[in-house]
């Protein structure tokens, strides 16, 4: 029965908030509250908190591993994070713990841990709605997870102290790890590209990561990012992580279950979670006033404190830990975040739009480190997206002598494309600033190579608003989306399988007539 209710509750309970355009997540979180509510008179075993919560451990680690995947240690070593971080916490913290010491009568000490508990921000959330729209590589996206990162490295400390739990001798092993780097690439090499990738995934995050970092006294959840960060550089890190991709949007559905399982709200609960709820927009306020008085521009502060707008399952963690009478109001506080914060971030990128005239008045006349190009040299052709596909046409561009201008919203992928020599430029199709400012008179032609639709359809769109009469090439994933993109303004488009498809087939027919 075990299998029958959690996995019959979740499916329903997503499809049906799927169909009012809410992420499946949201479904999720409703059926672990009805499995709780209903369960046991339908014969939920007694373990089933148990189950879930082992395979939500796992699914968080599997995250958390792909997530250093594509991490860059210089990405959490930059002021905006580290100082947004920081700052976020303390300012957070002394709201937070007087205004729950007046108003809900607690002591200093459940004071303030509350208070911690309620200044971190989503790692799971953030991290899954990023990668859900292709901008975890982005320079918001590597912004927030770079401030997540820290924030869980703050909840650690915290549970250390009030849980008197404290590194052992082995934890000095963590400072060898580098050493192993080479190691750890060499076996990605020799693992192939079937089930043992897959397993030397699942090794890494779960077993060497997790339960290695756990026996040092240290946290699971930091080993597996920590081991996916030695990875993030071999050439194969993105395959790795694609490896373990179904693996852990399974296991990640056990995490939102779980949260609906620690309990049953009474009123009082309700209370304190609907008015953290209301609490949630100046969570997100303070995020984006840092953000921007670190230089960031409007765009890349608003997204990333939209991103960053939801309470901590650390929270519940360190509740657990440390405060165990209040982990079902924490509960619901999270799952209201999760249910305000996913549909906003999926209209995040309309929301800037409709709002950027006011929120650009917050931005500080400076030189931004988020700053995009608005020459374009002498390039004759622009192409979107430097992935695989982005690159492959680039280099033909370049051998049949055309200028071509590679645009990426990843900074490290267009600074790793700039030192092998090709004409790459940060800038993110997605913001309309860049498009306002861009100069588009050299262009011939622009090819859009992105893997997300939509960030296609606003280039599309953007290009033919700016006045651009040239053509627009576009690659689609997938039937369905070629209409979508001509439409937007696209003049070819083409399905990318189906033409490697012809491509395959056109080699075959001339080694044929060679025969």
């Amino acid at each position: 029965m075990f299998e029958v209710i959690t996995i019959g509750f979740a499916f329903f309970f997503g499809l049906a908030v799927r169909q009012i355009g809410l992420p499946p997540l949201v479904g999720f979180l409703a059926a672990g509250f009805a499995i709780n509510a209903f369960g046991h008179a339908l014969g939920l075993p007694e373990y089933t908190g148990e189950a879930l919560g082992h395979v939500a451990h796992l699914g968080v680690l599997m995250l958390l591993f792909t997530v250093g995947l594509k991490l860059k240690l210089e990405q959490i070593a930059q002021p905006q994070v580290v100082g947004g971080a920081l700052l976020h916490f303390a300012v957070s913290v002394a709201v937070f713990m007087p205004g729950l010491k007046l108003f809900m009568g607690l002591d200093w000490n459940t004071s303030l841990l509350l208070a911690i508990a309620l200044s971190f921000s989503s790692t799971v959330l953030a991290a899954k709605l990023l990668e859900t729209k292709r901008e975890l590589g982005t320079f918001h996206g590597r912004t927030a997870i770079g401030i997540l990162i820290v924030q869980d490295i703050i909840a650690l400390v915290v549970l250390a102290v009030w849980s008197g739990q404290t590194p052992n001798v082995w934890a000095l092993l963590v400072l060898t790890l580098p050493l192993l780097r080479p190691l750890l690439h060499r076996i990605l090499d020799l693992a192939g590209h079937e089930e043992l990738l897959v397993l030397m995934g699942m090794l890494l995050s779960l077993v060497i990561g997790g339960m290695g970092f756990q026996a040092m006294g240290l946290s699971s959840e930091i080993g597996a990012l920590v081991m996916g960060v030695l990875l993030s550089s071999h050439r194969r890190a993105k395959e790795l992580g694609a490896s373990l991709w179904s693996l852990k949007e399974v296991f990640l559905v056990g995490f939102f279950l779980q949260i609906g399982l620690a309990g049953l709200p009474d009123w009082g609960a309700m209370v304190f979670a609907l008015a953290m709820g209301i609490a949630l927009a100046l969570k997100g306020a303070l995020f984006f006033a840092l953000l921007v008085a670190f230089k960031l521009r409007a765009r890349s502060a608003f997204l990333s404190a939209l991103s960053l707008t939801a309470y901590s399952e650390f929270g519940l963690i360190v509740a657990a830990g440390v405060l165990p009478g209040y982990l079902v109001p924490l509960a619901i506080a999270v799952s209201i975040s999760f249910v305000i914060s996913a549909p906003l971030n999926r209209f995040a990128h309309p929301l800037y739009e409709r709002f950027e005239a006011a929120l650009r008045r917050y931005e500080r006349d400076t030189i931004h480190p988020d700053e995009q190009p608005r020459d374009m040299g002498n390039a004759d052709v622009l192409i979107f997206g430097m992935g695989r596909t982005g690159s492959a046409a680039y280099q033909f561009m370049e051998e049949q002598g055309f200028k071509p201008l590679g645009l990426d919203a990843d900074t490290y992928k267009a600074k790793a494309h700039q030192t092998a020599g090709r004409n790459v430029l940060f800038a993110d199709a997605e913001d309309s600033n860049f498009w306002r400012t861009c100069e588009l008179g050299q262009i011939k032609a622009a090819i859009l190579a992105m893997d997300d639709l939509e960030a296609k359809l606003i280039a599309a769109r953007s290009l033919r608003q700016r006045g651009f009469t040239r053509p627009i090439v576009a690659h689609a994933l997938h039937e369905s989306h070629q209409e979508r993109i001509r439409k937007a303004g696209a003049d070819y488009t083409y399905l990318t399988m189906n033409q490697a498809g012809i491509r395959l087939a056109e080699q075959t027919a001339e080694a044929i007539g060679k025969i």
